[in-house]
């Protein structure tokens, strides 16, 4: 009976000791939904159609799902997001096997210069560069691939610039 408790006491403590770093609600220590934040369209000054579009609109939901800030759509934010899509890029990672100069899965990268200020006083939270990638097989067209990848590869790049905004790491 006392080994039976000790391994009791034991597996408490572990479950305990796991939970400790936890944290509830955002970790930058806002509280949730106290600022706004407005994320204007996103500059695309690469030769791939809809990109700048697709991320403005992956960004948008990525903060509102996240809760950190409420997300401005009828009023000015009192903080605003701004990006320049700078690089789009293709990256050969595999090849067929009957044929080594045709390739058949490719790594799409995107490359977003994104600036984050705060309204009243135009001071500078945020001013990086923040890259996102996803995978393509390409079948029989390549074009169609990419187009179908690119919400995607919007989704991931928001995913990273969402992270660095709501985590306050700047």
């Amino acid at each position: 009976m006392r080994l039976l408790n000790f391994f009791a006491v034991c597996a408490t403590s572990a479950l305990l000791a796991g939970c400790a770093g936890y944290h509830l609600g955002p970790v930058n220590g806002a509280v949730a939904g106290e600022k706004s934040i407005e994320v204007l369209p996103f500059n695309n000054q690469t030769l791939e159609p809809r990109l700048g579009d697709a991320v403005t609109q992956a960004l948008r939901e990525r903060l509102q799902t996240d809760g950190t800030y409420h997300l401005a759509t009828s009023a000015p934010g009192d903080v605003v997001v701004t990006g320049v899509i700078t690089r789009y890029n293709r990256e050969g990672l595999s090849y067929l096997d009957t044929d080594v100069a045709t390739t058949e899965n490719y790594r799409i990268g995107i490359i977003a210069h994104v600036i984050m200020r705060e309204r009243s006083s135009g001071k500078v939270l945020l001013d990086k560069s923040v890259d996102g990638y996803t995978l393509v097989h390409v079948g029989t067209d390549l074009a169609d691939a990419e187009r179908q990848s690119l919400p995607l590869l919007a989704e991931d790049l928001a995913h990273n610039v969402a992270e660095l905004i709501t985590e306050g790491a700047w």
